[in-house]
């Protein structure tokens, strides 16, 4: 098997290879794949955190002889983080993956770069409510954008599987996944902070994830990542009194 890591801030994976097709997720800096295969200037591949699978423009990975990390959760840990790759400024989202770096530095190929900035340890955080919290509410107003992974753009899922990373939790990639494993919750009242809520569309397929602050309030990506009330029915669009999604499940992790 051959890997590359993503050598930009956030490398489009999409549908097909070519840039006017679907973009389907994101792999950030430092993020492993398993290369599937290849087409003009675009890789298909494999991300190593989460198995999702698309076409990455080349020039943007870099091939590595280095196994995908089995540990080490070291993330950046401010809203955005400057990096300098080649003595030049990159900055990257919050929750880009640092296991690659060694003492700061790291070096890959043509490249090399260096990290000063702020760190999280995820093996070692607590999923206590304020931690989650704290995390959360960083994202908050971040703009939608589908397939997005980083303080950028993000969707729905992405938001809360980058919310989980912060604490060692691997979730998949997309809402009707991520619905799959976990505990069900039977009652909306039971709801904790740190849950997270899926609803449904007229045909019964989850299409739209949110993480629950409390047993009546959802911080969700919808538009951009915001807080509006739900109760058993859904949620309720806090500035229109709009119901805006159709609750089907809660899950705890």
């Amino acid at each position: 098997m051959v890997f590359v890591v993503c050598m930009v801030a956030a490398s489009p994976m999409r549908r097909e290879a070519t840039h006017r097709s679907e973009m389907v997720s994101q792999l950030l800096f430092g993020e492993q794949a398993e290369v599937l295969d290849h087409s003009g200037d675009f890789t298909r591949v494999r991300c190593c955190y989460d198995q999702y699978e698309g076409w990455c423009q080349t020039s943007q990975l870099q091939q590595t002889n280095r196994l995908p990390e089995k540990s080490g959760q070291l993330l950046s840990a401010e809203w955005a983080n400057k990096l300098t790759i080649n003595d030049a400024t990159m900055w990257v989202s919050m929750g880009t993956p640092l296991s690659l770096f060694d003492k700061g530095s790291l070096q890959l190929g043509p490249y090399h770069a260096v990290y000063t900035g702020q760190t999280w340890d995820a093996a070692t955080a607590s999923f206590t409510e304020a931690l989650i919290k704290q995390v959360a509410l960083t994202f908050l107003n971040t703009p939608y954008l589908w397939g997005g992974r980083s303080v950028f753009g993000i969707d729905c899922s992405g938001y809360v599987q980058q919310v989980y990373r912060f604490f060692n939790k691997p979730l998949p990639r997309d809402a009707y996944q991520q619905a799959e494993p976990g505990e069900v919750i039977g009652f909306l009242q039971e709801a904790v902070c740190g849950d997270l809520a899926f609803f449904d569309n007229e045909e019964g397929r989850i299409t739209h994830v949110g993480l629950m602050l409390d047993a009546s309030t959802i911080i969700h990506s919808s538009g951009k990542v915001r807080i509006d009330p739900i109760d058993q029915a859904g949620i309720v669009n806090a500035e229109t009194g709009e119901r805006t999604h159709r609750l089907r499940i809660i899950k705890r992790y």
